[in-house]
């Protein structure tokens, strides 16, 4: 984007070929779901609870009534919760485009509020939701007339056959580590074993560093910029200590039932086969919270209503979040995220 405010006539009209094609790529997503039996729903951005990563921190505000009281609310970075209630009101197939929200991130990649593209299946599984990824980049790409992804000299063809990677694998591969040998425990990892690991392969790692923040250093320093070069990779079968949102894998109880797709080397969606008990999804959250309070100081309400419909019922189903900037950037070739956006965050 030039120097000029993006409403400039002559920064629209720079960009304004790149943002045609953002809406032809949107057009594409939305006739593939509904080709498929899909209900496009829609669900609010203020929300009880934001959202319970520990490391996401959410807007916060006030919802006022006329007589003066108030209820503390978020705007939610991501509609996950609300759409897991209508997976348990029986809906089976849904999508949603939807504004997100997400404080204290803004870069080349990154922006306060951002479109993301998420979608749920009740009775499938993870392997659908591959499937799913597949024909969404395909159809993305074959809207706006191009054959292949780009980032900078990058270059990731979605029409190739797709690479599929384990996590452990990944780590083996670009970095010599044996991960899972650092998990004995799987739901408590050796912290010194990776630790140990890392530093090997010249890594810094202080004192102060967990198991999970070493993790994400190797993933982001030496495994990422080898993803989804060439041709798409699926990356499977996280840690179970990073499971999420996610169930135990039914044949291996040491990993998730998780998978995240890269493209150029940028991490483009992330997908679970869903956890649907109530007490286990209870403890992850509490666990999540105290690890939030000890890092940062603060908690995030548990929206209780998601447990209760996941009590109700929440049927066995898988879903997935996708980021739809980055596929528009990665559609188009762009390098900055601003350059994809109507009208960034002043």
């Amino acid at each position: 984007m030039s120097g000029k405010p993006w409403w400039h006539p002559d920064a629209i009209e720079d960009r304004l070929p790149t943002l045609q094609r953002r809406a032809a790529i949107l057009g594409a997503i939305r006739l593939y779901f509904l080709e498929r039996g899909f209900d496009e729903v829609e669900t609010p951005a203020l929300q009880i609870s934001p959202g319970l990563e520990p490391h996401l921190k959410a807007f916060a505000t006030t919802l006022e009534d006329p007589l003066g009281g108030g209820q503390p609310l978020y705007l939610h970075t991501s509609p996950e919760f609300a759409m897991k209630k209508l997976l348990a009101a029986g809906l089976p197939r849904i999508f949603q485009i939807a504004r997100v929200f997400r404080n204290g991130e803004r870069g080349a990649w990154h922006h306060p509020e951002f479109t993301m593209l998420e979608w749920y299946r009740a009775w499938e599984g993870t392997a659908e939701l591959m499937d799913d990824c597949a024909g969404l980049l395909r159809a993305s790409l074959t809207a706006i007339g191009a054959e292949t992804c780009q980032r900078g000299e990058l270059c990731c063809d979605p029409f190739a056959d797709w690479e599929r990677l384990t996590v452990a694998e990944a780590f083996e591969r670009d970095a010599g580590i044996d991960l899972l040998a650092t998990a004995p425990d799987p739901l408590a990892p050796d912290r010194d074993r990776l630790a140990a690991a890392a530093r090997g392969i010249d890594l810094h790692v202080s004192e102060f560093d967990r198991w999970d923040d070493i993790f994400f250093r190797i993933l982001l320093e030496r495994i990422e910029p080898k993803l989804g070069i060439g041709r798409p990779t699926l990356l499977t079968d996280y840690p179970v200590s990073l499971a999420a949102l996610s169930r135990v894998h039914p044949e291996d109880s040491r990993l998730a039932e998780r998978f995240e797709l890269y493209v150029c080397g940028v991490e483009l969606a992330n997908a679970f086969g869903e956890l649907t008990d109530p007490v286990e999804q209870r403890r992850r959250f509490d666990a999540d919270m105290t690890l939030k309070a000890k890092l940062y100081g603060e908690r995030y309400p548990i929206d209780e209503d998601f447990l209760a419909a996941l009590d109700y019922g929440l049927p066995d189903c898988a879903g997935i979040a996708l980021g739809v900037d980055r596929l528009v950037m990665l559609a188009v070739g762009a390098d900055r995220i601003d350059d994809v956006l109507w009208a960034p965050v002043a």
